[in-house]
């Protein structure tokens, strides 16, 4: 194998790949030890070395300076009361492997016991033996160091939302690109209705990132409900910068999502900001969502109030908390008003229920009449 060609191709894949140089040199080296032991029936007393300026690779062979006389303690048995029995046994001396003292010091004055003497072995075909090691090497290393710098760049990411472009798509699921790697974005995980099309960019929420054997894996939703937490953080600053804070979102994806903000700023009008002058700060969001309907209401410590404005569109309900303890709540509205609190196959409260955590059961006066309820309208 031809050093300069060497070199110049190991620059190329850490160019490319964006894998720092050395990872590639150690894999090889210790690949390269492995195959010269194979192939040239060698004992485990060799080392490969490459040059990190010329690509030259070299082999060593290395002897260690033992004592030949020298014994260590090995246990040999255990008594019932748990203490060892103890031999001293000498050292097997190889001299393949071994020098004694006196055989060192022969070849290096002053060279102490443990020290190794070094002797270079590279036979004259091995660039043969490198060329059909490196590349199964290369490859496999190549394939570890870019799921490490995945799973640096992806780890973290989970509960985040990223853009990437629609790259390919089967029964089951869309493959979306993100540069370095494809997310999975499933079918079942898409907004009911929408359509996606091949090479478009997509903004899609990473619900979990998983590394194993066989890479990392990124699995990605558009109808999970921190999708649209993420969307009004990129279209609303207020929220970015932590003026307005989002308290809960609850969501139907392709249907409604109902989303709970407030400031701690008493001049700062919460709910307005989101939607923005003429809407124009909403809109987008809808037209991200394909169309689905948003409810953004103001969030509130008082309950029956949180749940009142939870019921928008809902007008003039009124709300009792029955039970604080397992947070029970019962509304009553007029005849006007009870489809818009329960919703289309009471989509509204089902969500208000989720967002504010309160089980609510909706009635008319009439209902709490019959019920021995009297509320004055």
């Amino acid at each position: 194998m031809d050093a300069k060609a060497f070199k110049s191709a190991i620059e190329l894949l850490t160019k490319e790949k964006g894998i720092q140089e050395e990872i590639i040199y150690e894999a090889l080296e210790l690949a390269l030890t492995s195959a010269y032991k194979k192939n040239y029936k060698s004992l485990s007393n060799v080392r490969v070395d490459i040059n990190r300026q010329t690509g030259e690779i070299k082999v060593y062979s290395f002897k260690t300076v033992v004592d030949p006389e020298s014994e260590v303690e090995i246990v040999v048995d255990e008594t019932f009361d748990g203490e060892d029995i103890i031999e001293k046994v000498k050292l097997p001396f190889d001299e393949r492997i071994h020098l004694t003292v006196e055989q060192a010091q022969a070849i290096v004055p002053g060279i102490e016991l443990g020290e190794t003497i070094e002797e270079e072995v590279t036979p004259k075909d091995f660039g043969r033996v490198a060329a059909a090691t490196a590349k199964q090497v290369v490859i496999q290393k190549i394939r570890e160091a870019e799921r490490n710098i995945i799973n640096e760049e992806y780890g973290d990411k989970q509960d985040e939302m990223v853009s990437g472009i629609v790259a390919m798509e089967d029964v089951r699921n869309y493959y979306i690109d993100f540069g370095r790697i494809q997310g999975i974005l499933p079918k079942t995980e898409i907004i009911p209705g929408e359509e996606i099309k091949m090479g478009s960019n997509i903004k899609v929420y990473i619900t979990k990132v998983e590394t194993n054997s066989k890479g990392t894996v990124i699995l990605l939703s558009r109808n999970h409900y921190g999708f649209v937490k993420r969307l009004f953080e990129l279209e609303i600053p207020e929220i970015e910068e932590g003026i307005i804070l989002i308290h809960g979102v609850a969501r139907e994806a392709g249907n409604r999502t109902k989303v709970a903000v407030y400031s701690e700023n008493s001049n700062v009008d919460a709910v307005g900001s989101c939607i923005g002058e003429k809407g124009t700060r909403i809109n987008r969001i809808i037209q991200e969502l394909n169309g689905e309907k948003i409810d953004v209401i103001l969030y509130e410590k008082e309950p029956t109030k949180f749940i009142s404005n939870a019921l928008s569109p809902a007008k003039d309900v009124r709300v009792f908390v029955t039970d604080e303890v397992n947070k029970m709540a019962m509304v009553v509205v007029n005849n006007d008003n009870l489809p818009l609190a329960i919703g289309k196959k009471g989509a509204n409260v089902r969500l208000a229920a989720r967002l504010t955590h309160y089980r609510i059961d909706v009635k008319t006066y009439e209902q709490a009449k019959e019920e021995g309820i009297n509320i004055i309208e």
